[in-house]
Formats: structure tokens, sequence, C-alpha cells
């Protein structure tokens, strides 16, 4: 074979690479990264969401939470993973935030991730301690204003979308809570049932038993509509008009990922959210199944970016080391 032959059968080999490698993918276990802890609503859904994946994918899919930073660690350890679609990050719409919250991130949000796939919409519940002496907003703000600074509330991580919607929330009213930080809102939950916090912004799906057995008690959801779960919890919109926050969780995997892997993962996702058991599960935890397609999550990614990058500078929240 001349060097021309040789030099043409090269390129070719490698132009095909990739596809060939997408083709076979996967052919060994696919990890998710969780950035919260055990127990929480991101766990459970990726709990729940994996062992169905695992099916379509013919290969186990490994759940490793890893909490911390606000839940930035986990989102650096997916941008310095190799982009071969066996390290996924399963992500809140806090990964939207962060680029506006802290003044420097080991990341780049909008260029060292490939969005995959929305996986579920969630409604997020203002819960309290039963022994908080107001049942609905306007009593909290009432209460909060006669004790500045003396309520305090279970934060999963600054920046992080439970947060930010108190911080919203704190903006809009006027209102004094102090913030405690907790790894993730099953231990955050557990702090409140217990009393040693007084508030908590918390995601339905982990929260809602609680409230149904009388361990917390809901003041109020976040959404622009009352949830279907809860029909009798007003929302905070009828007491601050124009108030809105919810959360979701979506896919995302280190930007140069080949178009192949991306797609066949979203595909395999939305096939499981479409599952009867799957839906029926997270209906009862006030989420929506979604599957968007890469290119849809995308946009909504970005939106968001634009979105909470308003948010905060309207509340004044001062940027993070």
């Amino acid at each position: 074979m001349n060097r021309s032959c040789l030099a043409l059968t090269i390129a070719l080999v490698a132009l095909g690479g990739g596809d060939a490698f997408a083709q076979g993918y996967p052919n060994r276990p696919v990890r998710v990264l969780v950035p919260f802890a055990a127990g929480g609503a991101v766990d459970v859904l990726a709990r729940l969401v994996g062992q169905k994946l695992s099916e379509g994918l013919g290969q186990p899919v490994i759940i490793e939470n890893r909490p911390g930073a606000g839940s930035n660690l986990a989102t650096d350890v997916l941008a310095k993973s190799p982009p071969d679609g066996y390290t996924v990050l399963q992500m809140v719409n806090g990964i939207a935030i962060s680029p506006s919250l802290y003044k420097s991130l080991p990341f780049d949000s909008q260029k060292d991730f490939a969005a995959v796939t929305q996986i579920v919409q969630s409604q997020l519940i203002l819960v309290a301690n039963p022994k908080l002496p107001a049942n609905n907003v306007a009593e909290l703000v009432a209460l909060a204003k006669s004790k500045p600074g003396a309520l305090n509330y279970g934060s999963t991580g600054v920046g992080n979308p439970l947060s930010l919607t108190m911080e919203m929330l704190k903006s809009a009213t006027g209102m004094e809570i102090q913030a405690v930080i907790y790894r993730g809102d099953a231990p955050a939950n557990a702090a409140l049932i217990a009393g040693e916090i007084q508030l908590g912004v918390m995601p339905m799906a982990t929260t809602l038993p609680l409230v149904e057995g009388g361990q917390l008690k809901a003041l109020a959801v976040g959404g622009a509509k009352r949830s279907p779960a809860m029909p009798n919890v007003p929302t905070v919109a009828e007491t601050i008009p124009g108030f809105e926050s919810t959360s979701w969780q979506g896919y995302f995997l280190p930007a140069g990922t080949p178009r192949e892997i991306v797609v066949k993962l979203q595909q395999e996702t939305a096939k499981v959210l479409k599952l009867p058991d799957v839906m029926e599960r997270l209906r009862a935890g006030g989420n929506e199944g979604i599957g968007s397609t890469p290119e849809e999550f995308d946009a909504r990614f970005r939106a968001d970016i634009v979105k909470f990058a308003k948010i905060i500078a309207d509340a004044k929240i001062p940027k993070l080391d």
C-alpha cells in the first residue's frame, strides 16, 4: 500500500470511529452522579429511572452520590470526565443558577456540558414544623416581621432552586429568615420534624408523605397553579401575585460526547418516563415526566440561565466566593 492510500485509509477510519464507538454504546456500566445526599428527591428519582434505564441500555446504571459545594462538586466531576457517555450528571436547575451566583466556578456552565433531556418538572412546597404558629404565607410573613431574624430555614446549598425560592420569597416580602445548610433535603426534612429549624422549601416528591403523615405542615406550593396532589394547599401566588418557582431535573453529559450517544440516552430515558408504573410514581410525588429532546432541553437550560440571572440581580443576592 503506497503512502497516499495509507493516509486515505487512516482518515476514513478516523471519520468512522466516532460512529462505530457510539453504536457500541454502552458496553460497560454507566455512572450517574447525584449532587445531593442519598434519600433526597434527586436521589430517589435517580434510582427509580436508573433501574429502568439499565434494562433499556443493557448495562448496570450505578448511582453515585457526590454532595458538596452547593452541587458544584458533582458538576465539576462531570466537566472533567471523558466525553464517552459513561459518566452522566442528574442535575436540578441549580446548574442554570450557579453562573450568576458565584464569582467563579471551576467549569463553564454554557460550554462544558451537553444537555441530554429534561427528566421531570417538579413542584416545590413551602413547609413548616407543625408547631410553627403560621398556617399560610400571609401568617408567615406577619410572624417573621414580628421577630426579625428569629426564624430559620433548611437549605440544601446556596444557589439551588430550593434556597433561591426562599430568597425570592424573602425579597418579595421583606422577611428576615436565616439559612441553615444541610447536605440534602432528607436531612433537612429530619431537622424540620425535630424542630431544629422552622421552615423549608422542599421537593414535593420526598415531602408529601411527611405532610400527609402530619410530621410537617404545608403552607404553600411554588407553582403557578395548585398541585393535584395537594389541592387544598394554596400557591404562594395567591398571596404574592406573580410569584412562581418550580424545579426541574435533567441529564447532562460532558461537552464533546458523540451525538449518537446523547440521542440514545435521551431516547431510552423518554421510554422509561412513559412506563405506567413510573408515571404513577412521578405523579404521586408531584412530578411531571418530560423526556425532551437534547435541543429542547438545551434551549430550556440556556433560557433559565438568563431568567435566574435577572432574579438574582433583582433580589440583590451577593455573589459567593
